[in-house]
């Protein structure tokens, strides 16, 4: 299998080259922008499987198939994207969520592999899901939660809540109370209900309110800390990969 990583920021790059190494897969080659990989499919084979990032460092990475006819098989690695998650599952592509789960890479390769056989269709329109980048379909976002408390059901507003988190495989909703409710949904879940205006995903446990926000430090590895308001049980840290979508989304 040949595999091509797509990535602007290197130590993400590398960590990816590093996981697919421990499940015996060898990706030979790792570019970094826009420009680097229309001139690198111009001049070589193209790849069996591709990771492609959406937002390189020179622009978004479909601009590449603007200007090349690829028919690799994408696996797309996203920090964030609302509406391209969408558009994956209408197309039937597998994408991976920064940071980067191991047991999700392996999942992704043993997919491309059992589809193989079959011959199945593993290009794509991109037109589609670029159309729904620049042009997002209108949605309704959750505006509240019902929670069970005892024998009562609880409403919980949006705007009321801190952040949501996952701990020992349950989901909470933490709010200005002060107080976490179980919810049924899981964090994956939670994804299509929450406004991604509003709401971000920092890391694999960490869904926050922006409006909940009290200070945001720099911390280590350029990753950044984040303290918000009534929510003090633990440190909220932006990982790495995600840092750079986190920026853009305060804006």
């Amino acid at each position: 299998m040949n595999v091509l990583i797509i990535e602007d920021e290197k130590p993400s790059a590398r960590r990816l080259k590093r996981m697919l190494g421990t499940i015996g897969v060898t990706a030979e080659v790792m570019l970094h922008s826009v420009e680097e990989s229309i001139e690198w499919f111009q001049n070589n084979v193209h790849p069996d499987v591709i990771f492609l990032d959406i937002q390189l460092s020179d622009g978004l990475s479909f601009e590449i198939f603007d200007e090349v006819t690829i028919n690799s098989a994408i696996i797309f690695t996203t920090a964030y994207d609302e509406y391209a998650l969408q558009a994956f599952k209408l197309n039937s592509i597998d994408y991976l969520l920064k940071p980067i789960d191991a047991k999700e890479l392996e999942d992704a390769i043993s997919k491309y592999k059992e589809r193989i056989p079959k011959q199945t269709n593993l290009t794509v329109d991109f037109n589609d899901i670029k159309n729904l980048l620049t042009n997002p379909i209108d949605r309704v976002y959750k505006k509240r939660f019902s929670v069970k408390v005892g024998q009562h059901i609880k409403l919980i507003n949006n705007e009321d809540v801190d952040c949501f988190y996952s701990e020992n495989k349950a989901t909470y909703a933490f709010t200005k109370e002060k107080r976490s409710y179980v919810l049924e949904q899981s964090l994956d879940q939670l994804e299509m209900d929450l406004d991604p205006q509003t709401f971000f995903r920092v890391n694999r446990k960490f869904y926050i309110n922006v409006n909940a926000i009290l200070d945001i430090v720099s911390y280590s590895n350029s990753r950044l800390k984040i303290k918000l308001h009534h929510y003090t049980d633990e440190e909220i840290i932006v990982a790495r990969e995600r840092v750079k979508d986190f920026k853009l989304w305060l804006e």
